[in-house]
């Protein structure tokens, strides 16, 4: 290691009241993220999934009750069995696969469009987010899975508690109220993953069974990917229905009802406000980024893209980032390396099929709400409601 390096010691992370948290490195620049993304050995994903606010004994005790566990099998798996797991999963995300599934998205964002239309034509608002963003992506990927589509509602609501959970900063109250949530998700998906194995055709879980892995195995996986692969695709639609009826995307509403306008749309969003900005990583030993020393344990945050949680919980002051260039690259969009995103193609698919149908099929709209709540985890940003009415005249 060069003379003239230099130690970044992490600084710790702050919530938006500005009481310390867990410490970050956040790391900004694009070849560096990279960098560290493509160095699993030094840059573990280990803490990719941990509680960002450590859960405290009554949240814990609820969850330990219906043996809630998640051991590393795919997100923070830094082991050698993760590359064979990735290639058993990623048998359901084939380009063919893929490609195959619109018709399908086609038809239920025609019908999400067509609800949302008849709410606004009975109440004269309606919620895109609730109408037409959220269920589509939760049927597409249990479909694709090979697993039952039913208690949406439900898994939506599990997701989104999940996600605060596990990357936000509740209190002890709020943590209770979520673990009560995350225990009725993980009971669920144990019964889920016990049906599967006796239920007819391909579907993920026989197929992670055939692999070797065990049951709990087999529920830590699914807990997150239910999540990640359909909850992360709601929030990038709702965000880009938002930008587009605020007029700040890169096409207009009109223009959003073909398909090149909302394929614009969508990758500015991705580009500028990804619903996933930040992910994490943990220095495995003593290391360097370029020539600054790393030291072993370093909890990093790495900015992929369009991230404006850590402005917002005070991790912009000086000397608590490494950034070397101008800010993140949409290439790291859904990750890089080994543990880039496996649904990113039918996310962005997804997302550009669904915003051209709700524009094709809801000319008129504008916005009801110009500031809805935002959920503002450490990686995961969307508006909570896109609240819309018919433009008058």
């Amino acid at each position: 290691m060069p003379a003239s390096s230099k130690a970044l010691p992490p600084a710790p992370t702050e919530t938006p009241d500005g009481s310390a948290r867990c410490p970050y490195l956040v790391v900004r620049d694009p070849e560096s993220v990279r960098d560290v993304l493509h160095r699993p050995a030094d840059f573990s994903p280990a803490n990719a999934l941990v509680a960002v606010t450590p859960l405290e004994g009554p949240a814990l005790r609820v969850l330990q009750r219906v043996g809630f566990a998640l051991p590393p099998v795919l997100a923070s798996n830094d082991t050698g069995s993760h590359g064979g797991i990735r290639k058993v999963v990623a048998g359901f995300f084939t380009p063919a696969t893929v490609v195959a599934m619109e018709p399908r998205i086609r038809e239920l964002a025609r019908q999400a469009a067509g609800n949302a239309a008849d709410q606004l034509a009975r109440t004269g608002h309606t919620d895109l987010v609730e109408r037409v963003a959220a269920f589509p992506p939760a049927v597409v990927m249990l479909e694709l899975l090979g697993l039952p589509v039913r208690d949406l509602p439900d898994l939506k609501r599990w997701g989104l508690d999940s996600m605060e959970l596990f990357w936000g900063w509740p209190d002890g109250d709020r943590q209770l109220e979520l673990a009560r949530s995350a225990a009725e998700f993980y009971a669920w998906l144990r019964r889920l993953v016990a049906e599967s194995m006796a239920a007819p055709g391909r579907n993920l879980f026989k197929s992670l069974a055939e692999h070797g892995l065990s049951r709990t195995e087999m529920c830590s996986l699914g807990y997150f990917l239910l999540i990640a692969g359909q909850e992360t695709t709601t929030q990038l639609i709702s965000t880009t229905l938002f930008r587009l009826l605020e007029c700040t995307a890169a096409a207009g509403w009109k223009d959003a009802a073909s398909e090149g306008g909302a394929r614009s749309a969508v990758r500015h969003v991705l580009a500028t406000e990804s619903s996933v900005p930040t992910w994490r990583r943990v220095a495995a030993h003593d290391t360097s980024i370029g020539d600054n020393r790393i030291p072993a344990g370093t909890e990093i945050l790495l900015e992929l893209s369009g991230n404006r949680i850590t402005a917002a919980a005070g991790f912009e002051t000086p000397g608590r980032q490494f950034q070397t260039g101008p800010g993140s690259s949409t290439g790291l969009i859904f990750g890089s390396g080994i543990h880039r995103c496996l649904g990113a193609k039918l996310a962005e698919l997804e997302a550009i099929v669904i915003i051209q149908e709700a524009a094709a099929a809801l000319p008129g709209i504008q916005l009801r709400d110009h500031e809805p709540a935002w959920i503002r985890h450490l990686s995961f940003q969307a508006p909570r409601t896109v609240s819309v009415m018919n433009r008058p005249g």
